[in-house]
């Protein structure tokens, strides 16, 4: 049997982990309850490979995919790389405009969604290359073979588009052994996930981390648990009853969670360690104190993958400090100034990044992938600090600092700081043009319970220097999210609400 560290292409993979664990259930859907063996993956994802060989499907050729969390998802992405060609994920919210973009840009000849979006596509499709779109039950195949291609590791397996903070979403061609890097890590390294372990994600399959937990599963023998999307108000009890070991989350989901009322039944779980991009960190040491588990900070991108992790012997120091942890074994980290010049231990500059697995490139934009990598280093955008000890703690992101009169004020700190209030659920800051100062804070909150603004602002003015209390503030019924669960900040700009000028003491 091949190691896998040996191992840097998704077919041999699935081939591998066929071989390994025939009749064990690897993937489990919740919604449905549908289940399916490691050799039935294998199987089934060579049948949808060999349907697409008759459509005329040729190695490189990129198909769009948009579904739900159902199992043709992985399935066509695994057929898909067996064969050398690229999945373009479409995310489900997409809608004529978006949705254009990321056809026309892939330049995607096929297409297999659900029904409900087979009428946006045909009408999207004269605008595009696209010739065909297809339902999952539309690929049956007459033929019967292995329909592989030599595959390696460098062959792209995903156009993945970004969220799209700025500009329209660009497209990361994401090589074969981007998966496997991510994966071989998790498996090597801390959390050590292996065939013992059952693990949740609980992502729309658009986004990368459904993707990589299917790769994580593949590689460690690990069944893994799909939810149909993020539901903080049952998510503990799907855990609980699909016996989870480890799982991962990130944005606004650890304070949704915390959010939710207690329930005598919190700590009969097996979660071993739980795994999370952005604790909020005056939130940490409460989190790990409701459900009784250690949460380990991790710092990865779409455009790079898993690149940064907190390890157990780091663990307790750490909780609540913001450190995110140590590059992982395939990455190299430094922080720089806006030269590329590396600062001092201690100082603040970007984080930078290289290694294997990262992604090509972004697809037909030579520009934007020359801006983000120079001198053999991936520029990440943001802002971190590294102690003596190589340990990375974040700042925030280099365009979500605002500039006030002077002073430079982060964001992310703000937002933490409001979210210690009892009465506020989310919250997000952002800057505002201002003919004085340069630039204000503005400050949109979500309420658990109806609170007046001059409250917020007798808290923050307790919490934060005063140039950093926001001096706009609107209520909202809900804030705007990214498939990654963060704010979408980009949204809110534009949002129309009401809005507390806490300098005029009145609404505008």
């Amino acid at each position: 049997m091949i190691p896998l560290d040996q191992v840097d292409d998704l077919a041999t993979l699935v081939r591998r982990a066929a071989d390994l664990w025939p009749d064990r259930d690897a993937w489990i859907f919740d919604e449905t309850g549908e289940r399916f063996t490691f050799a039935e993956v294998d199987r089934r994802s060579t049948k949808f490979a060999l349907a697409l060989l008759e459509l005329g499907l040729e190695p490189g050729e990129r198909v769009a995919v948009m579904l739900r969390n159902q199992p043709e998802f992985p399935l066509l992405w695994l057929a898909l790389a067996k064969l050398g060609a690229v999945l373009v994920p479409v995310n489900t919210n997409y809608r004529e405009f978006d949705g254009a973009h990321v056809l026309r840009h892939s330049g995607a000849r096929f297409a297999v969604a659900a029904p409900e979006f087979t009428e946006l596509l045909d009408r999207i499709a004269p605008d595009t290359k696209l010739e065909r779109v297809l339902a999952p039950g539309d690929l049956h195949a007459e033929s019967t073979g292995a329909a592989r291609f030599e595959v390696t590791g460098e062959r792209p397996a995903n156009l993945q588009y970004t969220s799209g903070t700025t500009g329209a979403p660009k497209g990361c061609v994401l090589p074969q052994r981007y998966w496997l890097t991510l994966a071989r890590g998790l498996v090597a390294d801390f959390p050590a996930v292996s065939d013992e372990d059952r693990i949740l994600t609980a992502q729309p399959f658009h986004y990368i981390d459904p993707q990589w937990n299917v790769a994580l599963g593949l590689a460690s023998g690990a069944t893994l648990v799909v939810l149909d999307r993020f539901h903080p108000s049952t998510f503990w009890a799907k855990v609980r009853e699909h016996r989870i070991t480890w799982f991962y989350c990130l944005g606004l989901m650890p304070t949704l969670l915390l959010r939710q009322p207690e329930s005598p039944a919190e700590r009969e779980h097996r979660v071993r360690a739980i795994s999370a991009s952005a604790i909020p960190r005056d939130l940490h040491a409460q989190l790990e104190a409701r459900w009784g588990v250690p949460w380990f900070e991790a710092f990865g991108m779409t455009e790079t993958g898993g690149d940064i992790r907190m390890s157990e012997a780091d663990h307790d120091e750490l909780v609540g400090t913001g450190c995110i942890g140590r590059p992982t074994r395939d990455r190299e980290a430094m922080i720089v100034d806006e030269a590329g010049r590396p600062v001092p231990r201690g100082e603040t500059g970007e984080l930078v990044l290289r290694g294997i697995g990262l992604m090509h490139g972004y697809h037909d934009d030579p520009e934007a992938t020359a801006r983000a990598f120079r001198a053999g280093w991936f520029h990440t955008g943001d802002l971190a600090t590294m102690d003596a000890h190589g340990r990375i703690f974040y700042v925030g992101r280099t365009k979500d600092m605002i500039r006030r009169s002077g002073e430079n004020i982060s964001a992310d700190e703000v937002e933490r700081a409001l979210l210690l209030h009892p009465a506020v659920r989310l919250a997000a800051v952002l800057a505002v043009p201002d003919e004085l100062r340069g630039e204000e804070v503005k400050a949109f909150v979500v309420l658990a319970q109806e609170t007046a603004p001059e409250d917020l602002v007798e808290f923050c003015s307790g919490k934060l220097a005063y140039f950093k209390v926001p001096r706009y503030w609107s209520i909202a019924e809900s804030l705007p999210l990214t498939p990654s669960e963060r704010v979408a900040k980009g949204e809110l700009r534009s949002a129309d609400l009401p809005t507390y000028d806490r300098m005029r003491h009145g609404w505008l």
